[in-house]
């Protein structure tokens, strides 16, 4: 072969090489890669989805993150009141019998504490202290029988009860039982006879809107004082000779103000004519 004709062949398989070797570099790679690619996934249809969803929604129904309801406490209105009321928390309806007055159970449970207080105070003649139970709307009213008059009996603020056993001024109360005569003193003589006629710090027995003494004088106490509790401290009799008859019991009237309980009424019972 002359000289020019291997000049041409080594020519050509130069650039057959050049060109094998550029068109592997351009497309070569691309064709690996899509060889190596995992296979796309197949296209989610709305029956899948819809299945996908359902079981978010099962798990989140499940799950502990989610709000509670009133049933459980975590969640929605499990009370009643929260006012800071002391009837808070006690279903409305069991706490009233079938006459609207507080059962006896719950009525002890709210008042107690404060009828103790104010029993303690009057037996210790501290106006001071008496006064501070005092309703400071309705005042204090004294009944010396049983039956409640709302026209009659006396009223006494809370600021007159701190002068209570200093006045010396003469009161109408009412009427003595039998006789007819009136109940014409000093407040420090109607609590004589009226109302801590008996050591009831230590009585015989205690109630809460219940009724242990009864007597002729009409039972009107619960009319009077509608919605209140009425804590009873009752002694059964002290001379046997007179069968029961010699009975005393005096009432302590509570009425509910501003989420609190305040002193609006004291009755003092015994065996009436």
């Amino acid at each position: 072969m002359n000289k020019a004709l291997k000049t041409i062949v080594i020519t050509v398989v130069i650039i057959g090489v050049a060109a094998a070797a550029f068109i592997y570099g351009r497309y070569g790679h691309d064709w690996k890669k899509g060889t190596d690619q995992e296979p796309v996934p197949n296209e989610q249809t709305d029956g899948d989805q819809a299945k996908d969803n359902g079981d978010r929604k099962d798990n989140g129904e499940n799950g502990a993150d989610e709000p509670g309801d009133a049933t459980d406490g975590t969640g929605g209105e499990t009370g009643n009141g929260g006012d800071g009321s002391p009837i808070d928390g006690i279903d409305k309806e069991l706490l009233y019998d079938e006459n609207g007055i507080i059962k006896p159970e719950y009525a002890e449970k709210i008042i107690r504490e404060i009828s103790d207080k104010v029993i303690l105070a009057l037996r210790a003649k501290d106006a001071q202290a008496i006064s501070d139970f005092v309703h400071p709307v309705k005042g204090l009213r004294f009944t010396p029988y049983t039956s409640v008059d709302l026209k009659q009996d006396p009223v006494f603020i809370a600021e007159e009860i701190k002068n209570f056993f200093n006045d010396n001024k003469k009161y109408m109360w009412g009427y003595y039982d039998g006789i007819g005569d009136e109940i014409l003193i000093t407040p420090a003589e109607y609590y004589d006879v009226f109302v801590y006629s008996n050591d009831f710090v230590n009585a015989e027995k205690i109630g809460y809107n219940e009724v242990f003494s009864y007597g002729n004088a009409v039972e009107n106490q619960f009319e009077a004082y509608p919605g209140s509790i009425i804590v009873e401290y009752y002694f059964s009799g002290f001379d046997p000779k007179y069968e029961g008859m010699d009975w005393q019991s005096l009432r302590l009237v509570f009425e509910e103000y501003e989420g609190g309980w305040k002193l609006s009424g004291i009755i003092h019972n015994q065996w009436t004519i």
